[in-house]
């Protein structure tokens, strides 16, 4: 791989596996590699503007640190769930803040819902798949359900009620924005029950009651509801599926979260936390500040941290400790580095 690269010409932007991921498992190696060579061209070119901008650039790492920007440019890969990454360092910030180092935390936006789970520290796997392929880098280990405030309620062909994974998205959003959406969304739902004032916002436009009752209407007439428990069905069902996202990483692992606090943050998040924690029987929701950017207040606070790995074949019995430590050596100044 090393010739090949020193072959091609300087300007053709190259990933080498045996850089990238230097571990056995030819698959997945190879798949990784692939990951981080579709996407190093454009976030190259990214990064290289931002840099450009600021005298000292850091980037959030999916595995909970930040990375040097030329670490970035290089390895892309390491930044593909960066986002929910930054709400677990800022949520675990929080709570140290508040004496609680045990938390689910618990991370509901426009279109999906990020759960983790920190029995003291982020937990880890290197099983990450996007979109079906495996991408063998460490990341902390983030469960996401399709279901945020923007997430489109719907009948199924067997006349269920349904909420996600579709969304509004920010345009046209949900039915209450008034900016041409015609899909009841579980934020409609909310406004519609009284959860969220349709008035009060500072600096944002007032939310739309009135629009929502025509399509609510329409959907609770398909179910034989009335319109109000047609809303409070939209709600029940996402809580359901988000209480299902924090029972895979808890009770599923062997863990009992009543042992832990509830960090909700994200937009949503707050309208649905006390009623998952009484499903789940945690005691305790802890709700920051300024909940909808916590996630780049993690990004800010998150310290930098470099993992490397190598893959050391032995045959029999002749790998020594003394060959062990300079494995390790020569991976801990890598890291230093």
């Amino acid at each position: 791989e090393r010739a090949v690269a020193e072959a091609l010409d300087a300007s053709v932007p190259v990933t080498l596996s045996s850089a990238l991921l230097r571990e056995y498992r030819e698959y997945e190696r190879c798949a990784t590699t692939v990951v981080n060579a579709y996407v190093a061209p454009r976030m190259g070119g990214y990064l290289e503007r931002v840099g450009g901008m600021a005298g000292r650039v850091r980037v959030m790492g999916s595995g909970g640190g930040a990375l040097s920007i030329d670490r970035a440019r290089r390895e892309p890969v390491h930044t593909v769930l960066s986002g929910p990454a930054g709400g677990i360092a800022g949520a675990r910030a929080i709570a140290g803040r508040a004496g609680f180092d045990r938390i689910l935390t618990f991370d509901m936006g426009g279109t999906s819902t990020d759960v983790a789970l920190c029995p003291g520290a982020p937990l880890h796997t290197r099983e990450l798949r996007i979109d079906g392929v495996p991408v063998a880098i460490p990341v902390l280990d983030i469960h996401t359900v399709g279901a945020g405030g923007g997430s489109i309620a719907y009948i199924d062909a067997g006349g269920a009620l349904r909420v996600g994974p579709r969304s509004a998205g920010a345009a046209p959003g949900p039915v209450c924005y008034g900016a041409g959406g015609t899909d009841i969304t579980v934020t409609d739902a909310n406004v519609w029950l009284g959860r969220l004032p349709v008035v009060g916002w500072a600096h944002a436009r007032p939310l739309r009651r009135d629009l929502i009752e025509a399509p609510l209407t329409l959907l609770a007439e398909r179910l034989g509801r009335s319109a109000d428990a047609t809303a409070e069905g939209v709600i029940d069902v996402v809580n359901t599926s988000m209480e299902g996202a924090l029972r895979v990483i808890s009770v599923e692992r062997g863990y009992e979260p009543s042992d832990f606090t509830l960090v909700a943050f994200g937009g949503a998040a707050g309208l649905h936390a006390c009623e998952l924690a009484q499903r789940l029987g945690v005691p305790r929701v802890l709700v920051p500040p300024s909940p909808g950017v916590l996630s780049a207040f993690g990004m800010l606070v998150a310290p930098v941290r470099k993992q490397t790995a190598r893959t050391v074949l032995a045959r029999g019995c002749a790998l020594t400790d003394f060959a062990l430590d300079e494995t390790f050596d020569a991976l801990a100044a890598e890291a230093c580095a």
